[in-house]
């Protein structure tokens, strides 16, 4: 089974396709792929048959089938969007491409054709607020969230009911979940096997963990832990954030402090501990870990690097390893393990 890791390389206008040795970690570019138009977030449907990439600078989602002995990519259409996504996801199913729109406050609903590829009218082209920054289904894909940032958003969650046979959406009740502080929640990533769910907050600088009912589709809010160390003054975001697959550890970029944040998840409770932070490549934007929860790779959008690290299987620390040159704003990082 090939690993295969996908960076979005926005200023080269590429995507760049490595394969993974899952003993070592080390990277091996294969290919470089021209992607005109700012390619950024990238999203895979659950079979990892189809990748699909929103062009920013161009406001267009493009479909790639997947090559499953090589991970190599085959462009197979293209559907034009009114406004540039910044977050892209599927749906449980694989039916249907969510789609997140900071500047134009949106999040939009695009079917998927039996051939794989991402086409149009949009089912739905939702109007939210500024600084939508995520769209994802909650794993019975009968829910979907939508954070919000502060400042040029309105520091929310936003919480909707999901059809999945038609692909439409409708506010839940509450429609929204709010920080008591404003702290910006920008992504999440939802625990393996736990009714909780964990956003990490721009402006805070810290990851919120949130119970989750997953009857009603709703959020509470349990735990806020900052992503710093204390005693840290300097400018500061939080980017994106991702849970190991075995529940223990949660990791989550600070761009400006330009570190990994590390967490321990409780096992009964679900609840953080800071591991601390080590440091990265500057402005981590986009990171990743591996299938198997033993590597994390962190892009650095100013430096042009993507730095490896071994995850500690007991302690939750990572060890440097590798850095490679990527290109110019490396924008996204996924890796995927092909069947």
């Amino acid at each position: 089974m090939p690993y295969i890791m996908y960076i979005a390389v926005q200023g080269d206008d590429k995507l760049a396709r490595f394969r993974m040795d899952p003993d070592t970690g080390k990277l091996t570019l294969q290919e470089e792929i021209p992607v005109a138009g700012g390619p950024a977030p990238l999203a895979v449907d659950p079979q990892r048959r189809f990748l699909y990439v929103g062009r920013r600078g161009a406001c267009i989602i493009s479909s790639f089938r997947i090559e499953p002995q090589t991970g190599r990519l085959t462009h197979i259409g293209e559907v034009a969007l009114a406004s540039d996504p910044c977050y892209m996801s599927t749906d449980r199913g694989g039916r249907f491409v969510f789609s997140a729109y900071y500047e134009a406050g949106r999040a939009a609903v695009h079917p998927i054709r039996a051939d794989g590829v991402a086409c149009g009218p949009p089912i739905e082209w939702l109007a939210t607020a500024r600084g939508a920054h995520c769209m994802q289904a909650d794993p019975s894909n009968r829910f979907v969230f939508v954070p919000h940032i502060a400042g040029n958003g309105p520091n929310a969650i936003y919480q909707f009911r999901f059809d999945a046979r038609i692909g439409g959406l409708r506010p839940n009740s509450p429609a929204q979940v709010s920080p008591e502080r404003p702290d910006g929640p920008r992504h999440f990533c939802f625990h393996p096997s736990k009714p909780m769910v964990y956003f990490s907050n721009e402006q805070g600088c810290s990851v919120t963990a949130y119970a989750f009912d997953p009857e009603k589709g709703l959020l509470s809010a349990q735990q806020t832990v900052s992503t710093l160390p204390e005693g840290y003054s300097g400018r500061n975001s939080c980017s994106q954030i991702q849970i190991a697959p075995s529940g223990k550890f949660l990791y989550a970029p600070n761009r400006g402090h330009n570190s990994i944040a590390g967490f321990a998840v409780d096992a009964t409770t679900g609840h953080l501990t800071s591991l601390g932070q080590t440091p990265s490549e500057a402005v981590p934007r986009a990171f990743s870990l591996d299938p198997t929860g033993t590597f994390l790779y962190a892009a650095g959008l100013e430096s042009g690097h993507l730095a490896a690290y071994r995850i500690d299987q007991n302690s939750g620390l990572l060890q440097p390893l590798e850095v490679y040159p990527v290109g110019t704003r490396p924008m996204w990082v996924m890796i995927l393990r092909l069947e």
